[in-house]
């Protein structure tokens, strides 16, 4: 626990020398800089300065695990916060038989966070939001189409509640900055049990608080954070309580009435609706114009004068 700990110690933003860092963290200098130069390598950008000491560019706070559940309506069944996992997903997966429904897992870091379609989900300690959260159903899959979407709909709730309204919906799972299209958060759910029911989702969410420029330049895509739009950027434990608000209470909805729920609310944000979109799946590439959602969420394009439904599992979607 030794990088959560100097962390901690540079969290109010003010500098401090290897010394007195040694003299807290009860190490020596060298050890110190041993853990200053992992969490660098982790994507926190601590700096140097000379005479001075160590010190972060910006204030971080750390997740606390009481104020987080405090501030959520309704309360998880259970909620972690973790220092470092593979992912929170993983870890929802690996004890999904013993957890209870609408457990939170959260991490300040993951070395192993992943996005769709296989894609890495870059993990900084201490800046943004890892999360997942385990709910079981006793519908099966096909009765659980359009499920990222609603989740989507809960993300796109709790920002605004916390003055964010610059933001839509990329079908099937991204959350992006409307008038920048820049990836703001991003959706993963994965689904095990049977095809009929009961089921189990695990839902992984990753929103952007405060990115380093070191990791915009890896991301290999338009991204942003909400340190940069134009509100003040709250404290990431009240962020990440009212996410989990919005999300409980969204799957309660979902679970009860599906995602016809969410379709109009889905439409207000729809970023691909009346686009010209470029996607590709196992066949190709092709173009066609987007035309909203259908009740169970499949994406629903013009193409070539007819009306053709596309499902999420394999394609993707660009607007062009």
């Amino acid at each position: 626990m030794q990088p959560r700990e100097l962390l901690a110690a540079l969290a109010d933003g003010a500098p401090l020398s290897g010394a007195e860092l040694a003299r807290q963290l009860g190490l020596t200098r060298a050890a110190v800089w041993k853990q200053v130069e992992q969490l660098r390598q982790q994507g926190l950008p601590i700096e140097a300065q000379r005479g001075a000491g160590y010190r972060l560019p910006w204030p971080v706070q750390l997740l606390d695990a009481e104020r987080i559940a405090e501030g959520c309506t309704p309360s998880p069944a259970a909620l972690e916060v973790h220092w470092s996992l593979d992912s929170t997903s993983s870890e929802c997966q690996r004890r999904a038989s013993t957890l209870p429904d609408a457990s939170i897992m959260l991490a300040e870091t993951q070395h192993a966070g992943r996005g769709r379609r296989g894609r890495s989900w870059l993990s900084p300690p201490g800046l943004n939001m890892y999360l997942s959260c385990l709910k079981r159903f006793e519908r099966g899959f096909a009765a659980l189409s359009g499920l990222s979407l609603a989740v989507g709909v809960a993300l796109v709730r709790a920002l605004t509640a916390l003055g964010y309204d610059d933001v839509g919906l990329k079908w099937p799972n991204d959350v992006l900055v409307r008038s920048r299209g820049a990836k703001l958060a991003g959706i993963l759910v994965e689904l095990s049990g049977e095809y009929q029911g009961p089921s189990t989702a695990v839902i992984g969410v990753g929103l952007n608080l405060r990115l380093p420029e070191a990791l915009r330049l890896q991301a290999g895509q338009a991204v942003a954070d909400l340190a940069e739009l134009d509100v003040e950027l709250p404290d990431r434990n009240r962020v990440v309580a009212e996410v989990i608000g919005q999300l409980l209470r969204a799957l309660q909805t979902f679970d009860t009435h599906g995602f016809e729920a969410f379709v109009e609310e889905y439409a207000a944000r729809d970023l691909l609706r009346e686009r010209h979109l470029r996607l590709s799946d196992a066949r190709g590439q092709y173009e066609a114009f987007g035309d909203g959602v259908d009740a169970r969420g499949a994406l629903r394009v013009l193409r070539e004068g007819q009306s053709v439904l596309v499902d999420s599992a394999d394609v993707t979607v660009r607007a062009s």
